[in-house]
């Protein structure tokens, strides 16, 4: 599991609606990597859309975001067009970006225990390192809280 100051994990993955999305192509510009357990669920849905919404006051400060979770391409491009939204969504069907940013671990809910994806965000630095992480993360403002720690870069 990457901690802060660590180099990033490198990963390639495909997008919704695009080309794949290689990490080290990325060295030169700040990356938000926001991993979310699943497509067009309440939460997920309200996170995607701040994310959205922010999009631009991201791209002002050269900061690239994307949306990670293990739904596929043709989910992500129903969830993108049901929303509206315009933040690029990577698919990571077999898990491995989920495990090797330490995403992937068990949950329980209402007493029953199943593995699943901790909502996290990851902001990585222009020189690929890892400068914040938030586990766990509260839907509410986290957006704009990544939006605030991308000005202290």
């Amino acid at each position: 599991m990457p901690e802060q100051f660590d180099v990033a994990p490198d990963f390639t993955l495909p997008q919704d609606g695009g080309d794949d999305i290689n990490l080290s192509d990325s060295r030169g510009d700040a990356v938000v990597l926001f991993f979310y357990p699943r497509d067009d669920t309440t939460g997920c849905t309200k996170e995607s859309i701040a994310f959205s919404t922010h999009l631009q006051e991201f791209a002002d400060a050269g900061v690239q975001v994307y949306g990670i979770s293990k739904d596929s391409i043709a989910s992500h491009a129903k969830f993108r067009a049901k929303h509206k939204l315009t933040v690029g969504l990577l698919s990571d069907e077999n898990g491995s970006v989920c495990e090797d940013y330490g995403v992937w671990c068990e949950k329980n809910m209402y007493g029953r225990k199943y593995m699943g994806i901790e909502r996290s965000t990851f902001l990585i630095a222009r020189d690929g390192t890892i400068a914040h992480i938030w586990r766990k993360v509260k839907v509410a403002n986290h957006a704009e809280a990544v939006l605030e720690a991308v000005k202290s870069l």
